[in-house]
C-alpha cells in the first residue's frame, strides 16, 4: 500500500489474535503495516478461528469528480476506478480475463525467453493474445500470518486475483507459529522460512535457488520498509517492486538511534539497486518519494488499493452518537503521533464538555499514551477500546462522528478510506499518503502535521456545523465507493504483463 503498509492502511482488532505490542526487537516490527491490523482470514486458510472472506463491492455508485494527480495515472482516478456493469463479486474482470492463457493447462509460456508472443490476429483491432505467466512473489509476511496488516492484504489480493487468471504464483515470506511450512491460500502457493526478524537475511538464498530452478517469467518484491535486494541475485528475470512507502527519517521518531539508523541506511541503498527496476506504488505521495530519492519517474506506476466495501456497509447501521464521539485507529506506535490527537481532545473537549473520544487499536506506545491521558485530565472522556471483532469495529465507526489521524506519513491511508466507507469525515495531517486519501474540504480536512489546536478546530468546525458535516460524510462515502480491489487486481496485471513480456516502458 494503506491498506495493517497499505493502508494506506491499512491495529489488531479481530478477536483472538495475538496483539502487536509484545516485547520484541524492533527490526522488522518497523515494517508493520500502515494500519496496523491483520488482514483477515480468506478462504482456504488452515487455522483456528472465525474466517473472514475477501469481498468487494461493484458498481459502487457516482464518483467524486476529481482530476487526474499523477502522470502515470493520466486517466485519473474516476477511469481507474470504474467497474464494470454486471460484474460479478469475486470474478476476474475484463482485464484479468485478457491474461488468462488460451493453452491447456500446465503449458506454461515463458514469455522473457521468447522474442515475440503469438498474436489473436490481424487487422480488425482484434486484441493480441496474452499468455498467463508464473510468478514469484516476496514479502516479509502473508495473508495468514497473525501479525500481518495492509501490506499483506494488497499483495494478497493481486497474487490471489494471478492466480484466478490461470497464472501460476508462488510465494515466499516468513513464518510464524503453528504456520505450515507450504500452504495454498486462494491459488496462492506459499513457502514458508524463517522468523520475520531475520526474514532479509534467510529469504534471499531461497529466492535465489527457485530462480534459478524454476525459470520465473516475472519477480514480484513487495519493499515493507526493508528490502530484500533482489537486484542483486534476479538474474534475467524481469521484477517488479511493489512499495506501500518507505520511513525515511520519520523512523527516528520510532525507535532508538542505532535501529533507526540500520533501518534508515537500508532504505537508502535502493535508487542505486533498483535503479533499472519498474515499481507499482499506492499513492502519489509514495511515486514522489521515490522520484525524490532519485529514481525515474517513468518507471514508476501508481495503482491505488482497492477497499472491501462489503465490510464496512451495514444495512441497518446504528445511529450516531447523540453526543460528540471522536475517534482515532491505529496501531498504538510512537511515529503514529496519536499523542497529536489526544492533545487535540483535550482543546474540542473544553469547548464541547460533552465530548467524548475512542482511541482503537493496540501497541507498544500504548502505556505512554495512557500516561498523557491522565496528565490532561481525561481519563473519564477518553476510552481505550483496543482491537474489536469486525462488526463491533464498523457499528462503532457508524456511531463516531470525526476520525481524527495525526499521522506524520502514510503509504496511502487505508484506515481513512474505510472510515469514509462509514460516512465519517476525517481530519488528518496533511502529509504525505493522508494528502491523498483525504480530499480536503469534501471528504474531511487537512490540518498541518503536529498542530493540536489546528486539529481541534476543524474538528470542532465540523462537530457544530451539522449540514457541512452531512455533506462532507455523503461525499466521504461516494469517495469511498470509487475504490475497487478488482481495479488494483487488473492494473496490476496489465503492469506485470508488460513488464514481463518488455511490450513497453512504463
Amino acid at each position: 500500500m494503506p491498506g495493517g503498509g497499505r493502508a494506506p492502511d491499512l491495529p489488531l482488532l479481530h478477536s483472538g489474535q495475538a496483539g502487536p505490542h509484545r516485547a520484541e526487537p524492533l527490526v522488522r516490527r518497523l515494517g508493520d503495516p500502515v494500519h496496523g491490523r491483520p488482514a483477515g482470514t480468506p478462504g482456504g486458510r488452515r487455522r483456528p478461528g472465525p474466517r473472514a472472506q475477501l469481498r468487494r463491492l461493484d458498481d459502487p455508485g457516482a464518483v467524486v469528480p476529481r482530476p487526474a494527480q499523477d502522470p502515470g495515472h493520466p486517466a485519473g482516478l474516476e477511469a481507474a476506478h470504474a467497474s464494470g456493469p454486471g460484474a460479478l463479486p469475486g470474478a476476474p474482470g475484463p482485464e484479468v480475463a485478457r491474461l488468462v492463457r488460451p493453452s491447456a493447462p500446465g503449458a506454461l509460456y515463458h514469455a522473457h525467453h521468447r522474442g515475440h508472443r503469438p498474436q489473436a490476429g490481424h487487422g480488425g483491432g482484434r486484441r493480441r493474445r496474452r499468455f498467463a505467466l508464473k510468478l514469484l512473489a516476496v514479502n516479509w509476511r502473508d495473508i495468514g500470518d497473525p501479525l500481518g496488516g495492509g501490506a499483506e492484504l494488497h499483495l494478497h489480493h493481486i497474487l490471489k486475483g494471478a492466480a484466478a487468471a490461470g497464472w501460476e504464483v508462488d510465494l515466499v515470506c516468513s513464518s510464524y507459529p503453528g504456520a505450515a511450512a507450504e500452504e495454498t491460500i486462494d491459488g496462492v502457493h506459499i513457502r514458508r522460512h524463517g522468523h520475520w526478524a531475520v526474514a532479509n537475511f534467510v529469504l534471499p538464498p531461497l529466492v535465489r535457488r527457485m530462480l534459478r530452478s524454476r525459470r520465473y517469467d516475472l519477480l514480484v518484491e513487495d519493499i515493507n520498509k526493508i528490502p530484500f535486494y533482489t537486484p542483486l541475485y534476479r538474474g534475467s528475470t524481469p521484477l517488479v517492486a511493489i512499495v506501500p512507502h518507505l520511513f525515511g527519517r520519520t523512523v527516528y521518531r520510532e525507535t532508538n538511534p542505532l535501529t533507526a539508523t540500520y533501518v534508515y541506511g537500508a532504505e537508502s541503498l535502493i535508487p542505486r539497486l533498483y535503479r533499472d527496476v519498474d515499481f507499482e506504488v499506492i499513492s502519489p505521495s509514495t511515486r514522489d518519494d521515490l522520484v525524490a530519492r532519485g529514481l525515474d519517474p517513468a518507471r514508476i506506476r501508481t495503482i491505488y488499493c482497492g477497499m472491501d466495501h462489503e465490510r464496512f456497509t451495514l444495512a441497518d447501521p446504528p445511529a450516531r452518537a447523540t453526543e460528540p464521539l471522536v475517534v482515532t485507529w491505529s496501531r498504538l506506535r510512537r511515529y503514529k503521533s496519536l499523542d497529536v490527537a489526544l492533545h487535540a481532545f483535550a482543546r474540542i473537549h473544553r469547548d464541547m464538555p460533552a465530548a467524548r473520544m475512542l482511541v482503537m487499536g493496540r501497541g507498544p506506545d500504548e502505556g505512554r499514551l495512557r500516561r498523557l491521558c491522565t496528565r490532561l485530565g481525561l481519563d473519564d472522556w477518553v476510552e481505550f477500546r483496543g482491537f474489536q471483532p469486525w462488526d463491533e469495529l464498523v457499528r462503532t465507526l457508524h456511531q463516531c462522528r470525526v476520525f481524527l489521524n495525526p499521522s506524520p506519513k502514510e503509504g496511502w491511508g487505508l484506515t481513512v478510506i474505510e472510515a469514509n466507507q462509514c460516512g465519517l469525515p476525517v481530519v488528518a495531517s496533511d502529509r504525505p499518503g493522508l494528502k491523498d486519501s483525504v480530499r480536503d474540504g469534501e471528504t474531511g480536512l487537512l490540518v498541518p502535521y503536529g498542530d493540536p489546536a489546528a486539529m481541534a478546530d476543524a474538528a470542532l468546525g465540523l462537530l457544530r456545523d451539522e449540514d457541512r458535516w452531512l455533506a462532507m460524510s455523503d461525499a466521504a462515502r461516494r469517495w469511498a465507493g470509487s475504490f475497487s480491489w478488482q481495479r488494483c487486481v487488473e492494473e496490476s496485471l496489465t503492469l506485470f504483463d508488460q513488464v514481463a513480456t518488455g511490450k513497453k516502458r512504463l
